[in-house]
C-alpha cells in the first residue's frame, strides 16, 4: 500500500503499548490545524489501552452498475471507493475516544443502470442487510431514487457521480453530495470559449435526454443567454442513442461556433466520433463526462481538441498546507499517492469518477473522526460544519432547509484533448496544464 495518513489515534496506542513493554519510540504527524482530521479524540485522551478496544465493523451499501449503460463509470466509482475502504482497514481502522476500532465492510448489488433496480436493492440494503451508511449509484438518476429511500429509512448518504441540483432541493436531511452540482457544469466551458474568442456568438446544446444532462443543458442554456450568446439549437437525444446522424444535420443547419452538451460516456464518445466523421464545421466542442476518461482517446483523431468539464484531475494539486492556509480541515492521501496506488491496483489511471469514489469515503471518514461516532444524528452534524480539504478539493455542503447537502464548496475544470493525444486542463487559467486547441482542428 502506498502512503496513507495513519491517525494519530492510532499512533498514540502504538506508543502506549511499547511504553509498556519498555520499549521507547518516536512518531511524527503531519502540522494539523484544530479542525484537521488528525484532531480528532484520540485514546490517549480517555485512558483507552490496547487491552480495552473494541473492533466495530460497518457496513457501508450501495449499488454498481456491473451491467447497463452506466457501467463504464460505475466500475470507476466503484474502484476508487472500495480502494479507500481497503487502505482504511489495512491502515488498522478508525480509532474513537471510547476504545471503538471502525472497520468496513462492503456490501453491494448491480442495479443494472435501472431506477427499479435502484429502488428495490437500497431498500434492500436499509433494512434486511442493516446498512449503516450509504454510498449513491452512478449518475443523477439513479441516485434520486436512492436518495428517497435513504431518507425513508433515516441512512445518512454520501452521493457521488450524482450532480444533479434537484435532488438537493427536496427538503432531505442525510444526503450529502461530493460532486459539483450540474447547474456549474458546462459554465466553465462557457467562460473558456468567451476568453477564446469574443467573436463567437452561437451555440448549440445537444444533450441526452436524462436527468443529469437535462439539468446541466438548461442552466447552461440560461447562462449562455445572460452573457449574450446566441443558442441556435437545443436538441435532446434518447438514451442510448447511437446513430446522431439526424441531430448533426441540425446542427450543421444551424450553424454554430460551439456544441456543448452530452450525456454519459457512451453516447458522448459516439457523438464525438461522429462529429468527425462528417467534419462539421465549429470551432469549440465541450461535452459532458467522456472527455474526462481516459478511454476516451481510443477514439484517435476524433477525440483530438475536444473539451469538457471535469471534477477532477490527477494534474490538480491540493496540499495540507494549501488547506491549512485557507482554514480548511485536510485529509490524505495526497494526488499523486492517490494517483499512484490506484494505478497499482487497477493498471490504469484514475478519471475523476474513481476519484469521486475515493473522496465519498474520505468524506464519511471524516464525519466518523470528528463526531467521534457512528451515530447518524452525529454523523449530520459534522457533515453539516465540514469545510473539509482533500487530494480531490475542498467540500463544503449548503445547510439550507431548501438545499440542504448540496456541494458548494467543490471546484470543476476543463480538460481537452492534445493533437497528441494527451489530456491536459485549459481552464481556469491557474490550474491550467496546457494551451487550449482553437478553432477545433487547429
Amino acid at each position: 500500500m502506498k502512503r496513507i495518513h495513519v491517525w494519530s489515534a492510532l499512533i498514540v496506542v502504538l506508543a502506549l503499548v511499547l511504553a509498556a513493554c519498555g520499549t521507547s519510540a518516536t512518531t511524527t504527524t503531519a502540522a494539523s490545524t484544530e479542525t484537521t482530521a488528525t484532531t480528532t479524540a484520540t485514546t490517549a485522551a480517555s485512558g483507552t489501552t490496547a487491552a480495552m478496544m473494541t473492533p466495530v465493523e460497518v457496513t457501508i451499501g450501495f449499488t454498481t452498475s456491473t451491467t447497463g449503460k452506466y457501467n463504464t463509470e460505475s466500475t470507476r466509482q466503484v474502484n476508487g471507493l472500495q480502494l479507500w475502504m481497503n487502505d482504511v482497514n489495512n491502515a488498522g481502522g478508525i480509532h474513537l475516544s471510547d476504545g471503538s476500532v471502525i472497520t468496513f465492510k462492503a456490501v453491494s448489488y448491480d442495479d443494472e443502470s435501472t431506477k427499479d433496480r435502484v429502488q428495490e436493492l437500497y431498500t434492500k440494503l436499509a433494512t434486511s442487510d442493516n446498512a449503516d451508511f450509504l454510498i449513491s449509484p452512478y449518475s443523477s438518476g439513479l441516485t434520486a431514487a436512492a436518495a428517497v429511500v435513504a431518507e425513508q429509512y433515516g441512512k445518512v448518504m454520501i452521493t457521488t457521480g450524482a450532480a444533479d441540483d434537484a435532488t438537493y432541493e427536496q427538503g432531505y436531511t442525510g444526503v450529502y453530495q461530493v460532486y459539483t452540482p450540474a447547474s456549474k457544469y458546462l459554465t466553465s466551458s462557457i467562460d473558456l470559449l468567451h476568453s477564446l474568442d469574443m467573436g463567437a456568438t452561437k451555440i448549440a446544446f445537444v444533450y441526452e435526454n436524462s436527468t443529469f444532462s437535462t439539468g446541466v443543458a438548461t442552466a447552461a442554456q440560461a447562462y449562455a443567454e445572460a452573457n449574450g450568446y446566441d443558442v441556435v439549437l437545443f436538441e435532446g437525444y434518447d438514451a442510448g442513442t447511437t446513430d446522431f446522424s439526424a441531430i448533426i444535420n441540425k446542427v450543421q443547419a444551424s450553424n454554430p461556433d460551439a456544441i456543448l452538451g452530452g450525456g454519459h460516456f457512451a453516447d458522448g464518445e459516439a457523438l464525438a466520433k461522429q462529429l468527425y466523421e462528417k467534419q462539421v464545421p465549429v470551432k469549440f466542442v465541450s461535452l459532458l463526462v467522456a472527455p474526462p476518461e481516459p478511454l476516451f482517446s481510443e477514439i484517435g483523431d476524433a477525440a483530438k481538441g475536444i473539451a469538457g468539464p471535469s471534477q477532477w484531475e490527477p494534474q490538480v494539486k491540493f496540499t495540507e498546507e494549501g488547506a491549512m492556509a485557507n482554514g480548511s480541515a485536510w485529509i490524505g492521501p495526497t494526488g499523486d499517492d492517490f494517483v499512484s496506488e490506484y494505478n497499482a491496483a487497477y493498471g490504469e489511471d484514475p478519471s475523476y469518477h474513481a476519484a469521486g469514489g475515493y473522496a465519498a469515503g474520505l468524506l464519511l471518514q471524516y464525519a466518523i473522526q470528528q463526531a467521534d461516532s457512528i451515530d447518524p444524528d452525529a454523523i449530520k452534524a459534522a457533515l453539516d460544519a465540514t469545510n473539509l480539504t482533500t487530494f480531490y478539493g475542498n467540500l463544503t455542503f449548503d445547510t439550507s432547509a431548501d438545499k440542504h447537502g448540496l456541494q458548494i464548496g467543490h471546484q470543476m475544470v476543463v480538460v481537452q484533448w492534445t493533437n497528441d493525444l494527451t489530456k491536459e486542463i485549459v481552464w481556469p487559467e491557474a490550474a491550467a496544464t496546457g494551451t487550449p486547441i482553437y478553432p477545433l482542428g487547429s
